[in-house]
């Protein structure tokens, strides 16, 4: 089964020519030099058109993030730790400051 559609790799085709061309730009205007970079946005274009593009790599870490239980993470709240503050030292000036 291919992984990506015929769609898809007309996309990259195209975004490659134009970046040989030198006319291929990113998102902020930048003349794009990157074979890597060039690849991305072909495919980016491909799943906005609906092709059949394998999901991004940072997405599946995600989705495996998310689909961990929460409930195993909480731990119970002890009762009873709260924490007493201590008094402040007095320095010279707040020494001075009290005796007024």
């Amino acid at each position: 089964m291919a992984k990506y559609s015929q769609k898809a790799q007309d996309k990259v085709e195209e975004v490659m020519h134009e970046k040989k061309e030198g006319t291929l730009r990113s998102g902020s205007g930048k003349k794009v030099t990157s074979t890597k970079q060039a690849i991305a946005i072909g495919l980016s274009e491909a799943r906005k058109a609906g092709a059949k593009v394998p999901a991004k790599k940072s997405a599946k870490k995600k989705m495996v993030k998310k689909s961990a239980p929460k409930a195993a993470a909480k731990k119970p709240a002890k009762k009873g730790s709260a924490k007493k503050s201590a008094p402040k030292k007095m320095t010279k000036k707040s020494a001075k400051k009290s005796s007024k």
